[in-house]
């Protein structure tokens, strides 16, 4: 088809600039699509609604560790994924009596999901084992508690 100047033209779907308005809205519907599929999916955890246990608890939590320092407590932890076992060597001053069981809970560093809580015993001299399923590869907080003290530590698994 001609028009008046003798020029071609073209029909609208031949034109780059219609398929480069349509790119910006087409890119924004894929982008929430998207966006709603990683919301849907990922676990962002629940709102607090008594922050006033809360803090309570954080206190709580502070002695607790302040207890483990004053005890000089120690860990030294052994992950075996083949065996999906788990020990932990524990030091401490003369004066710390080592509790017959542990509870330990592997906090994943950024996925809440993936966090796994351990039962563990004491089988020899300040060595406690349980056991543990497979972790995935990354960084890990260990929380290795009893009824009045907790030592934080931090692992990180490669696979």
């Amino acid at each position: 088809m001609l028009n008046n100047d003798s020029q071609q033209v073209l029909p609208w779907y031949k034109e780059y600039y219609v398929w480069f308005l349509i790119l910006f809205p087409t890119l924004a519907v894929i982008g929430g699509i998207a966006t709603t599929i990683l919301a849907v999916q990922s676990d962002d955890g629940l709102v607090v609604d008594d922050y006033y246990k809360q803090g309570l608890e954080i206190n709580r939590t502070l002695e607790r560790d302040q207890v483990a320092l004053d005890y000089n407590l120690d860990a030294k932890i052994n992950l075996d994924q083949e065996l999906e076992e788990v020990s932990i060597a524990m030091s401490a001053t003369s004066e710390f009596v080592y509790p017959d069981n542990l509870s330990v809970t592997f906090l994943h560093a950024t996925r809440s999901g993936l966090d796994k809580e351990v039962h563990m015993l004491l089988t020899q001299d300040n060595i406690y084992r349980g056991n543990l399923s497979v972790l995935t590869a990354g960084k890990w907080y260990v929380h290795i508690q009893y009824d009045n003290w907790r030592l934080i530590k931090t692992i990180t698994v490669d696979l």
